[in-house]
């Protein structure tokens, strides 16, 4: 008997459980959501009705986590706007170049440097350079830092990272898969990501005043059948276009940020993101199976502890060359030090060409710690500063003020 709705219901009532162990302890909910859909799914447990191992809804929980990323990243741009983000472009590139290459170059160095082949090294390089977008939204969202300086430079790195993303895998793809690239082929797909993300943004902030009117809904019902139909409208057409779904749902929410709608959507969609948020996490857990961890753990730390010290030092230089103060720098590297849907769709292109078999316990393991290290860093990102800053002194100390000497009485 087919138990779908049943197997939803428990997933649901696992994640709040969790979820309300992470309030009650003042924790960020996000390793959480990802520890019990680990703890749970194909090797778990079946006591009569209750299939903790989801066979029957584990598709219908991925396609949810999906829409999950798409409501996180829409809602992360209605915080934003275009505007903002086009007055940064030129810092955005420089500082989107200055991660990429700080990341990549060090997961090259560690690939090559622990003896792997050129194509596993490639793959594990590709694994520890891409942020994971859903996380780092979720975090600036829960924290509240939409309207933080850093906020700009750290949205643009994700939307370069895509960038980055669409041409590695048109590359790797053809270097793994098939022995050759066509260079043609990879400029047609950069050229095709990046002259999309452009013509969106310029188009759709001259188209304000129409949509101004196309949204001028009196009906809450209609009013949200129309802003889902274009947000998946949106993200369904990026992904034909090399431009990941979310990143399309990101672009969107920039645009509609520009409109005189953009709090009554906000408003509206703030349910279905904590939602759909949720479930995409949970249903990323499903996806690791602890017992096939062991063999890469060691490797799985080193690689997180370089990614760390990679990531806090293109976050400062990234930010310098914003000329964002040292304290909004060091938020940088620290929020986007999270890997996780893009890691493993690299790792998944590994497995496909049958290349060591390390490569996905590996991506899974340092996903999984990035994925909590990364928000619990985040949060406490003042007292690491302050921390480091007593070492490196980017920020002098303020010193006392002198006290102002009080006044003669007349008398005197």
């Amino acid at each position: 008997m087919d138990h779908l709705v049943l197997e939803i219901g428990l997933a649901v009532i696992l994640i709040a459980l969790v979820g309300l162990l992470a309030a009650k302890i003042r924790f960020s909910v996000i390793p959480f959501y990802i520890l019990i859909g680990m703890a749970v799914g194909p090797h778990a447990l079946h006591v009569g009705i209750l299939d903790f191992r989801f066979i029957h809804s584990s598709e219908l929980i991925e396609f949810m986590g999906r829409l999950g990323v798409l409501f996180l990243l829409f809602y992360l741009g209605l915080e934003f706007s275009v505007g903002r983000l086009i007055k940064s472009g030129r810092n955005i590139a420089v500082g989107g170049t200055i991660y990429i290459l700080i990341n990549f170059t060090l997961g090259l160095l560690f690939g090559f440097a622990n003896g792997f082949p050129v194509a596993e090294t490639l793959v594990m390089a590709g694994i520890t350079t891409i942020s994971s977008s859903a996380i780092v939204a979720k975090v600036l969202v829960d924290l509240k830092r939409t309207a933080n300086p850093e906020t700009e430079m750290i949205l643009g790195i994700i939307m370069y990272e895509d960038i980055f993303l669409a041409v590695y895998l048109s590359v790797l793809s053809g270097l793994v898969l098939s022995d050759s690239s066509s260079v043609g082929g990879v400029l047609l797909s950069a050229s095709y990501s990046l002259g999309f993300m452009l013509l969106f943004l310029i188009v759709g902030r001259k188209a304000a005043p129409l949509l101004n009117k196309l949204f001028d809904i009196r009906s809450n019902e209609l009013f949200l059948l129309l802003v889902f139909g274009l947000l998946f409208f949106v993200a369904g057409f990026s992904e034909t276009l090399h431009v990941a779904e979310a990143i399309g749902a990101l672009l969107f929410g920039l645009v509609l940020a520009e409109t005189n709608h953009m709090k009554r959507i906000e408003h509206m969609i703030l349910p279905f993101r904590d939602f759909f948020g949720a479930l995409f996490f949970f249903s990323f857990g499903l996806t690791i199976d602890p017992f096939a961890l062991g063999g890469a753990v060691w490797l799985a730390i080193g690689a997180v502890a370089l990614t760390l010290v990679g990531n806090f030092v293109a976050g400062m230089l990234a930010g310098k060359s914003a000329g964002l103060a040292p304290k909004s720098s060091s938020n940088i590297g620290l929020t986007i030090v999270s890997r996780g849907e893009f890691s493993i769709i690299v790792a998944n292109l590994g497995a496909a060409a049958a290349l060591e078999a390390i490569l996905q316990p590996f991506a899974a393991l340092y996903v999984l710690i990035l994925a909590i290290l990364g928000p619990l860093l985040t949060k406490e990102s003042k007292l690491i500063f302050k921390g480091l800053n007593k070492v490196f002194r980017w920020e002098k100390p303020k010193l006392p003020k002198e006290p102002v000497p009080a006044k003669e009485s007349a008398g005197s």
